[in-house]
């Protein structure tokens, strides 16, 4: 099991189907550009995680706003915020806010790069990512707080689940952007993202299961 897995378990049928009739689009392209927006995310959270303070600040993001409580009643919080055009009304679902700190002035181009792999505009892009980022948080903070990661293995799994995403068909080229030289060699990063994997299937093989 690895990050993406468990992040793609996640979503439902019937919340694909949800999501596909929010932005107009075929379930497959969704369950597609959906893959792609986690895996820019991943790749963004790993990019920040990559400076001490960047690591610091989502630690305590993640303490503080995102516990993963949101994933026990996920069907509810898509279709809450849904219901209100992507909007929330607390900090562990605001996703704008979230995409704010993971990708900052990248959104739109990681939009139309997502559209451009699965066949959707970059705007049908824009309204899944705010609805999306949640759930990568409280994957985070889930696998955080229930798995005792501290900020170095914390940052070992989004390097580890950063280049398990870029390993898939279709997703090189669009992390390659977001993450810029942060997968781009070194050999101390080859060995965290080499020993990540052991960690995922260790800390988060028995808090998520697959759906």
């Amino acid at each position: 099991m690895n990050l993406m897995d468990i992040l793609q378990g996640q979503l439902s049928d019937d919340m694909v189907g949800q999501l596909s009739e929010y932005i107009g689009a075929e379930p497959q392209q969704t369950a597609q550009a959906a893959n792609g927006v986690f895996a820019t995310l991943l790749g963004g959270l790993a990019n920040n995680a990559s400076s001490e303070s960047g690591l610091s600040a989502l630690g305590s993001a993640l303490d503080r706003d995102h516990d993963g409580s949101v994933l026990d009643d996920l069907a509810g919080m898509v279709g809450g915020m849904l219901m209100n055009g992507g909007g929330a009304d607390n900090r562990a679902t605001n996703g704008m806010g979230i995409l704010g700190h993971i990708l900052g002035d990248r959104q739109e181009v990681a939009a139309e790069q997502i559209g451009q792999s699965s066949g959707l505009s970059a705007s049908q892009v824009m309204k899944l990512l705010p609805i999306l980022a949640p759930i990568v948080m409280s994957v985070l903070g889930k696998a955080k707080s229930s798995g005792g990661l501290d900020l170095g293995s914390l940052a070992g799994v989004l390097m580890g689940g950063a280049q398990q995403a870029q390993q898939q068909q279709g997703m090189g080229d669009l992390l390659g952007n977001v993450l810029g030289s942060v997968l781009g060699g070194g050999q101390q990063q080859q060995q965290q993202q080499s020993g990540a994997g052991d960690l995922l299937g260790s800390v988060l093989g028995g808090l998520f299961g697959k759906r």
